[in-house]
């Protein structure tokens, strides 16, 4: 299938574009994993090649965020020498009307949390997929643990009421492993009726370094839909 052809990859093109141009020159950028985020990266890339943006320097959240960059000529930076962030853009694998989200599919939260909080402005892009009711409708919560915590960690979050998963490798053979070097843990709830007290709850199980409960924090979502074939970019 040619990217033509693929509405859904155009879709992600566009909402990729349109988080790509609220980057302004002689800005720190966080650069976010995933997808649609990829795009982004690629645009912000072709923004500062062709001189519409100038002097801006990038904080990846992970691996995959550092090739892209290189790859299309951002520069970066970390944390360590600056002071803030002024934009990030970031995907999630849900997002409910109170711009609540749900990360870590990529397993990068714990990176994405830092630098998505710290950003005075954070864009959230997805496709209209991500978009829920209620948090926790469709993807379970990725709580990475440090490794020898698996087991007490995994029976706290019982006791929470969730059913716990060691996530595992795909084309690898155990768990997958963190840019951290930790596991990860995806948990299913039945219902989360309050995302704020979950998330707390969670970072204080000792052994728990972060989950992916994003409370708070997103100001603006940019959702991509495919409509009458057509790649269509609304604000939530």
């Amino acid at each position: 299938m040619t990217a033509a052809a693929d509405p859904v990859k155009l879709m992600k093109q566009e909402v990729g574009k349109a988080a790509a141009a609220l980057v302004k020159s002689g800005t720190i950028v966080g650069l976010g994993t995933g997808s649609t985020t990829a795009f982004a990266i690629q645009y912000i890339g072709e923004r500062l090649k062709s001189g519409e943006l100038k002097d801006i320097v990038g904080v990846p959240t992970s691996f995959q965020a550092e090739v892209l960059a290189k790859e299309y000529g951002i520069p970066l930076t970390t944390l360590d020498a600056i002071d803030h962030i002024d934009i990030a853009i970031d995907g999630a694998d849900e997002v409910d009307p109170q711009k609540n989200l749900i990360k870590g599919g990529g397993a990068a939260h714990t990176r994405e949390k830092v630098v998505d909080y710290l950003a005075n402005q954070f864009i959230v892009v997805v496709d209209g997929g991500k978009v829920v009711d209620k948090l926790g409708s469709i993807f379970a919560v990725p709580v990475e643990v440090i490794p020898m915590a698996m087991t007490p960690v995994m029976n706290a979050l019982k006791k929470l009421g969730g059913k716990p998963e060691l996530r595992m490798g795909v084309k690898k053979a155990g768990p997958v492993i963190t840019d951290q070097g930790n596991m990860v843990i995806d948990v299913r709830f039945d219902d989360i009726p309050d995302p704020v007290n979950l998330e707390k709850t969670l970072n204080n199980i000792p052994g728990v370094l972060e989950n992916g409960i994003f409370v708070n924090c997103a100001d603006i979502v940019l959702v991509g839909e495919v409509v009458d074939n057509q790649p269509v970019v609304r604000q939530l």
